[in-house]
């Protein structure tokens, strides 16, 4: 229950400062262009608001849906769909009123905050922590493989060699290349032999349908006694500190996560647990508890693998930012290039509020938190900038139209675009948080 909380703070947080600066940067051309704003707002105030102070002609205010955000434009034909100003003259002060150009700068003044955000965001996480990473030749005990892994080819310890041709220096890129940017090939090394793995098209949908907690690969590492609980079962044993665990009732696990998985079936059993010890293979017996621990904690692997880490310094970091930046957008416009495929079937993963929620560590970690961020930064200027009418992309899509053509739409194509925009938008709010729905039932 407190993870669920710590988690649901950390995204109202995020969500907040992400909602505040997108419609400050619709705000602050908006007044810089002598356009009156009539409201803003921190989440959404159907009938009511649970704050609103006017100040200068402008209503602020947080409501109590948190949907997101609005700034209210007067003269702009907007989600409030407040048509009133369309039987008058146009005033001065109206968006209508002004140049193209002015009201297209006002529209995409929200996108291009969220995209400097998310750079000096990553600027400053690399500045404060560095960046540290882990190169795919540094995995030396190479991968642990999900069921699905193991089922289209991969095995336990194979060392990743390249991906469609591709090598990839960082570690942390292999998994996303070989299921996102559709991946058909990778060669390994397996026991000194050069292996090659066909990847299924629909990868993501199996890894979907499988909710595999483990992912799809992740970095093998050896299960080795470092020091022990109090009252450890395994110590009474006889486990001493450097002791490799091999095997359960002698069904072969090497990795620790081998032992979250099969210990809990084994509460209030004897097992027999096999280890390595220099040479020698041993064997002890134990009786597990309720909990079914054996109070062993595992050395970190920090002392296990290398990890090469660097420093910016603080000029240096906003280039190394925007590059991680533009980066992230990359990948999340191939994720949804992949959404889009059915035949990929990865609309399956599509999630709405929770699977956010979810995504946020289950401890307050400052490091994490400013990371997904960002992230959410580039996500909500993606999916801003989509050419959809309610969105501001509908709004730039026929500004830019006008400026070619010299042309004003008329308010009601205005007016019918936007309501065909928010029908589309809620139709996908209804889909993406359903399948939370669904997901929680199951």
């Amino acid at each position: 229950m407190t993870e669920t909380l710590i988690q649901a703070a950390q995204f109202f947080l995020s969500l907040s400062i992400l909602i505040v600066l997108h419609e400050l940067g619709h705000f602050i051309p908006a007044k810089l262009f002598k356009t009156r704003v009539e409201k803003f707002y921190l989440f959404f105030d159907p009938y009511f608001s649970l704050f609103k102070k006017k100040i200068g002609g402008t209503e602020y205010g947080i409501g109590w849906l948190p949907l997101g955000g609005y700034v209210k434009i007067s003269g702009m034909i907007d989600e409030s769909m407040d048509k009133e100003h369309l039987n008058k003259e146009p005033q001065p002060w109206e968006f209508r009123s002004k140049p193209a150009w002015q009201r297209l700068i006002i529209m995409v003044g929200g996108v291009a905050v969220n995209v400097l955000l998310a750079m000096f965001i990553y600027a400053m996480i690399l500045f404060t922590w560095g960046d540290a990473y882990l190169k795919t030749e540094n995995v030396k005990y190479g991968v642990e493989c999900s069921e699905l892994a193991k089922e289209i080819g991969f095995q336990n310890g194979d060392k990743i060699l390249e991906i469609e041709g591709v090598y990839y220096e960082n570690f942390a890129e292999v998994p996303e290349a070989i299921l996102i940017s559709g991946a058909s090939e990778v060669l390994v090394d397996r026991n000194g032999e050069k292996v090659s793995i066909s990847i299924p098209s629909n990868i993501i949908e199996q890894l979907i349908e499988r909710n595999s907690k483990k992912g799809f690969i992740n970095i093998a590492l050896p299960y080795i006694a470092h020091k022990f609980s109090k009252g450890s079962v395994a110590e009474a044993a006889g486990i001493q500190a450097g002791d490799q665990f091999i095997a359960i009732n002698g069904e072969e696990a090497q990795y620790f996560s081998d032992y979250i998985s099969r210990l809990p079936s084994l509460a209030n059993q004897e097992v027999d647990i096999s280890v390595l010890r220099n040479r020698d293979t041993l064997h002890f017996d134990m009786t597990l508890g309720t909990n079914a621990k054996m109070g062993v904690y595992a050395v970190p692997a920090s002392e296990l693998i290398t990890y090469d880490r660097r420093e910016y310094g603080f000029f240096e970091s906003f280039p190394a930012g925007t590059s991680r930046a533009v980066n992230t957008l990359d990948s999340y416009v191939q994720q949804m290039k992949l959404m889009l495929n059915p035949e990929t079937g990865a609309w399956k993963g599509m999630g709405g509020f929770i699977s956010i929620g979810k995504m946020f560590a289950p401890v307050w970690d400052w490091q994490s938190f400013w990371n997904f961020t960002a992230f959410l930064s580039i996500v909500l200027a993606f999916m801003n900038i989509l050419p959809i009418p309610a969105l501001d992309g509908g709004h730039v899509m026929f500004l830019i139209g006008e400026m070619i053509t010299g042309r004003k739409p008329s308010d009601k194509l205005l007016e019918y675009a936007q309501i065909v925009g928010f029908l589309i938008l809620v139709g996908l709010l209804l889909f993406a948080n359903g399948q939370d729905i669904v997901k929680l039932l199951k």
